[in-house]
């Protein structure tokens, strides 16, 4: 399963939810303007920062929308 954390109106977000649709896959989308949510984040990868990808299938975790990118396309792009 992946889980992106997002922030309403962040435009890197955006960028990694782009690539996803055009790859055809969904996210499980966690908004950090929810305070648990936020916490949950910090807890995972120790900053509030996003977008934040987790990847449980394969026990990835990053932030930084250029490497989230890289990485959805080599592991999910059609063969």
């Amino acid at each position: 399963m992946l889980t992106l954390y997002v922030k309403t109106g962040c435009p890197f977000c955006h960028k990694v939810l782009d690539t996803g649709a055009e790859l055809g896959l969904t996210f499980d989308e966690k908004n950090i303007a929810d305070d648990a949510v936020a916490a949950e984040l910090v807890a995972r990868g120790g900053k509030r920062q996003v977008p934040y990808l987790v990847d449980s299938e394969r026990g990835v975790e990053m932030y930084e929308s250029a490497d989230i990118d890289a990485y959805l396309r080599e592991q999910y792009a059609p063969q």
